[in-house]
């Protein structure tokens, strides 16, 4: 597998040529399989809809921008 990794942030990475890079990026793949996996378990048991799904979705990002506009 080939990683495109923006130039600067290359260059910080060969700041620390003791980490290994491939493990630090073969860890977070396999923390985000076992994520999607789980998500993916979960859904199925799930009764709800997509329709169901995007209001709750949209509810979320309602309440959120109320309490972050009541903060500002």
């Amino acid at each position: 597998m080939t990683l495109a990794i923006p130039e600067e942030l290359f260059r910080k990475m060969r700041e620390f040529k003791e980490i290994r890079w491939s493990e630090i990026a073969r860890q977070a793949i396999e923390k985000r399989v076992e994520d999607l996996e789980i998500m993916n378990e979960i859904a199925s048991k799930s009764k709800l809809t997509g329709k169901d799904i995007l209001e709750i979705g949209k509810r979320i990002k309602s309440s959120a921008a109320k309490k972050f506009n009541e903060s500002s």
